[in-house]
């Protein structure tokens, strides 16, 4: 039991049976009520202010924020453990697309391999994996990327080539509503670079674009 659950405890014994002890010196002279009396009334008003004790202990605890496991995405080195260490499979981590840093690429180096043969959608093309990221054209010479998250893996491939070779508009964020928010995070505990902390659940997303690295 925590130490504020027991004083809660100890105070309402001592508001309960203070006043009933000098009431039963009295009530003892007037011969109104006997021990079993004391007792059964004493122990009626103390499970009612244990009861209001508790379910203000459980109200306060609701109204603690919940803390997240998050990424961020100016510490992480690309390193590939997100998509092997995560618990989740696939993992909770996926890849985010800051379009206002994008160039809109033919040759976007987040979704083709260094060298492609053609500048096409090609599989033997492509950088990822899984073939999570679509390319739409919008006009000559202008492409839209888009991830998929149902197929992203969290390898961090496209991070690394849109960081390497483009303006690193794609990063990696671990998703809220798929993780598990394990007490310890796996992928946390052997980050190489210290990229994921815990912060309150109200604290946005770090998304590029949307700020500046302090």
């Amino acid at each position: 039991m925590r130490r504020e659950n027991v004083v809660i405890v100890v105070v309402s014994l001592l508001i309960v049976y203070i006043p009933l002890l000098k009431n039963l010196k009295i009530m003892g002279k007037k011969k109104i009520f006997n021990r079993r009396d004391f007792i059964q009334r004493g122990m009626r008003v103390f499970l009612g202010l244990v009861i209001g004790g508790m379910g203000g202990i459980a109200l306060k605890n609701t109204k603690k924020e919940e803390w997240v496991w998050q990424i961020d995405p100016f510490k992480c080195m690309q390193c590939g453990r997100c998509a092997t260490e995560c618990i989740m499979n696939p993992s909770a981590v996926k890849c985010i697309h800051a379009y206002d840093l994008c160039g809109y690429c033919d040759l976007c180096g987040g979704y083709l391999i260094p060298d492609p043969v053609h500048l096409d959608t090609g599989a033997e093309n492509q950088l990822c994996p899984t073939a999570a990221i679509q390319r739409n054209y919008i006009e000559e010479p202008y492409f839209e990327y888009v991830i998929d998250e149902e197929l992203c893996i969290g390898c961090a491939k496209c991070v690394k080539g849109c960081t390497s070779f483009g303006n690193g508009s794609l990063h990696l964020q671990i998703r809220h509503d798929r993780c598990l928010n394990c007490n310890q995070c796996s992928i946390a505990r052997l980050c190489p670079s210290d990229a994921i902390s815990r912060v309150p659940l109200s604290k946005p997303y770090l998304i590029k674009g949307d700020f500046v690295s302090s």
